[in-house]
Parts: C-alpha cells; structure tokens; sequence
C-alpha cells in the first residue's frame, strides 16, 4: 500500500521577479502604469515640497504647512503603491524624481499648478482602475476602489483653494485669511449633504 501524501506531485506556486510567491500574475501593461503611478506620486510629493518652500518664503505658514502635509501625503501613496506591488510579487521600480518648478509670479499660479497634478494623478488612477476591468483584475481594483474616491476628494479640495485664492484676486488681506485658515485647518469646501 503507497502512502497518498507521498504519490501526490509536488505543489507548484507562481513566483514574481522578486521570487515572492504571487496568486494570480498582473498583466504587462497593468504592471508598467503601476510602476509609473508609484513614481508620480513621488514627483507629485517633490512638487508639493517645492510649493511650500516657496509659501515659507513669503511667511504664509498656513499654506506652507498644507502643502507639506500634501507632500508627506504623497509620498505614502507612492509607498502604498509600492506595498501593493510586492504584496502581488513584483518588485517595485523607483525612477529619479525629476526637479520640480520653485517658481510661480504669484499665489494663484502656485494653487493652480497644485490642481493640474491632481488632475494628473486622478486621470492616472482613473486609467489603471479602466485597465484593472479590461485585465479582469479584482485584486487591483478592489485595492483601488478607496484610492478612486480618496484622489476625487484631493482634487475637489485643490479646486476648492484655487477657487478661494482666485476669488482673493491677490488682495494681501484676503490670501492671509486664507492662510489663517489653512494653518487652522479650517479651509475645506461647503458640503451641502447633510
């Protein structure tokens, strides 16, 4: 009489570039818009970085300290990204962060080059959330579902201070108060739900 444990063939399990074993494989072009989302969110944080340094210079703390909390914000995302990434056994690849612009002529061009990354990031996300359904890939999207309302809320937030900078139209008195608001963190837009 054999033993069954013994005549049994031997488990087979998938293993990713990093030799981390992997239930299920990501498609080649899911893995390359995962790769560069992780690195946008890492040259959204420099950029983040670089406009509170510029408000700091001009003593605006409150939007300074915004935006650096926008920017340690980022760089959890990117980590996020990479977490996700070796939990599916891939190895995840850091580009070089490119310098980001320092200079604006004013605090309106500051706030809106805010808005245009999250616009950027949110299209990034929206386009590996459409991939992630073409690939039939229910892992991803499910690891994506809170980041999708997470991201629409960032860039109702950015329109929301672009909105109230742009309405300042540059009156000293009117930006302080928002910055006051924002060292508070009591700037956030109207919700009408409630």
């Amino acid at each position: 009489m054999t033993n069954s444990a013994t005549a049994q063939a031997p488990i087979t399990i998938p293993v990713g570039p990093a030799g981390r074993a992997m239930a299920e494989p990501m498609s080649g072009e899911m893995l390359d818009l995962m790769q560069a989302h992780l690195n946008l969110e890492r040259q959204s944080a420099a950029a983040y970085f670089a406009a509170a340094i510029w408000f700091a210079e001009r003593e605006l703390t409150g939007f300074a300290e915004h935006l650096r909390d926008e920017a340690k914000q980022e760089e959890q995302h990117a980590a996020k990204f990479a977490d996700y990434l070796i939990s599916r056994g891939q190895r995840p690849v850091i580009d070089t962060v490119e310098p980001p612009r320092q200079q604006w002529p004013d605090v309106e061009q500051v706030i809106a080059n805010v808005f245009r990354m999250e616009a950027d990031v949110t299209a990034s996300v929206l386009q590996l959330y459409g991939t992630a359904d073409q690939d039939l890939d229910r892992r991803t999207s499910v690891f994506l579902d809170p980041i999708v309302d997470d991201q629409r809320l960032s860039e109702h937030e950015a329109a929301y201070l672009l909105g109230r900078v742009r309405f300042a139209a540059g009156n000293p008195a009117a930006v302080m108060m928002i910055d006051a608001e924002l060292r508070e963190g009591e700037a956030e837009p109207a919700k009408l739900e409630g």
